[in-house]
């Protein structure tokens, strides 16, 4: 499997030079090869290079590796703005929004991520290093640091493509790295996830992952900007631009300490992971308007895909069930009644009258769900395989 793996690179300042005037240069390229291509109608990488290579090579001074990374680049970007605009997320035809991305080319910021493939970069693992190709010419001897797992992740797995980019006055690099993937195996029932936005995650086994300090400390950071903003001064300004991304970073960082202990849980013994389908869940919740700036910020598909990906690694089954009435139906009688839940922490049956906590009532559904779709889905061939 694919995992992305991110370094810091610690350049000098001449090496930071250079680096900086390279991403300049491609970005400014990309804006003019996004220009052509909506002047003349062209979006596919190979079209465009006949429009293109030659005349951003010349004038920007990229090799041919690079001139083709920023085509593709280009062409990438259109794709998925098409794509966008076919799912409705640009507007409803007509509206001035999907009128302009429709009618402007795109455009590139002067230090959006580059992309880098094994002709312009190598890695020296062992040192610690990267050569890497500017417009400057090769850098040699590029120091980068990151976590232990990363750098063993380099310096053990084969690595792919690599995006350099320049956030916060600082470099890194994100390198695909292929990972062995354990092998899976006939999971001994389910443990339910059951996510939400009081308690992060609720598991079958009754361990609650609260969420009590996050939505706070995301409270915290919302009135901090609020304060910042309106006062407007270039120090709160300085603050606010220092702060950015900082409530993102430390909610992934509590995502994917809550997956680990999901998955390692899970592993440890014998079972698989069952979740709840979460696609189109901001537009069929209804809340009032104090929670929906807290809908809004919680981090629902990051989980589900850390939590996908850790179990993939691990050889963990992961199976996503219906979510429909999970959260009303008795897991004791089966009795499904809106009434059953009086609040959102409770659960009381109005047929047999169990009392639980209503996520947790919620994720032994999952889990018993999960063991259900998942021997639906090998039952014909454990069938095949008794019949030969």
């Amino acid at each position: 499997m694919r995992l992305v793996v991110q370094v810091k690179l610690l350049p000098t300042p001449e090496q930071a030079a250079a680096l900086e005037a390279t991403v300049r240069a491609c970005n400014a390229a990309a804006s003019e090869v996004a220009m052509v291509a909506r002047e003349r109608a062209v979006y596919r990488n190979y079209d465009l290079r006949k429009h293109t290579y030659a005349g951003i090579k010349a004038d920007y001074g990229l090799g041919a590796q690079a001139a083709q990374h920023v085509i593709k680049k280009v062409a990438d970007a259109y794709t998925v703005l098409k794509a966008n605009i076919k799912a409705g997320r640009l507007g409803k035809p007509g509206s001035k929004r999907r009128r302009r991305a429709e009618a402007a080319p795109i455009a590139f910021r002067p230090n959006a991520a580059q992309p880098y493939d094994a002709r312009m970069l190598s890695w020296q693992a062992d040192a610690h290093t990267v050569s890497i190709w500017t417009t400057r010419g090769r850098l040699k001897g590029v120091a980068y640091i990151g976590s232990p797992d990363q750098l063993k992740a380099l310096a053990t797995s084969k690595i792919g493509e690599s995006d350099l980019v320049h956030r916060d006055g600082m470099w890194f690099l994100y390198a695909t790295v292929e990972v062995a993937e354990a092998d899976p195996y006939d999971p001994d029932g389910f443990l339910g996830v059951d996510m939400g936005i009081a308690n992060i995650a609720y598991d079958s086994d009754g361990t609650r992952y609260a969420g009590t300090r996050l939505n706070g400390y995301r409270r915290r950071q919302a009135r901090l900007r609020a304060r910042l903003q309106q006062k407007g001064t270039k120090s709160a300004k300085r603050l606010l631009a220092r702060r950015n991304k900082k409530e993102a970073r430390h909610a992934a960082n509590v995502n994917h300490c809550i997956a680990k202990t999901i998955v390692t849980k899970a592993a440890r013994t014998g079972r698989g992971i069952a979740v709840e389908k979460l696609t189109g869940i901001r537009d069929r919740v209804r809340l009032r308007k104090p929670q929906r700036v807290t809908l809004s910020s919680w981090s629902f598909h990051q989980l589900g895909s850390l939590l996908a990906y850790k179990a993939r690694r691990a050889g963990v089954p992961l199976v996503e069930v219906d979510p429909q009435y999970t959260s009303q139906t008795c897991n004791g009688c089966k009795r499904r009644d809106k009434r059953n839940r009086p609040n959102q922490e409770t659960f009381l049956c109005r047929s047999c009258g169990v009392v639980a906590h209503a996520d947790h009532n919620a994720a032994l559904n999952i889990a018993e769900r999960g063991a259900k779709d998942w021997g639906a889905v090998n039952r014909p061939h454990a069938a095949s395989l008794c019949n030969q």
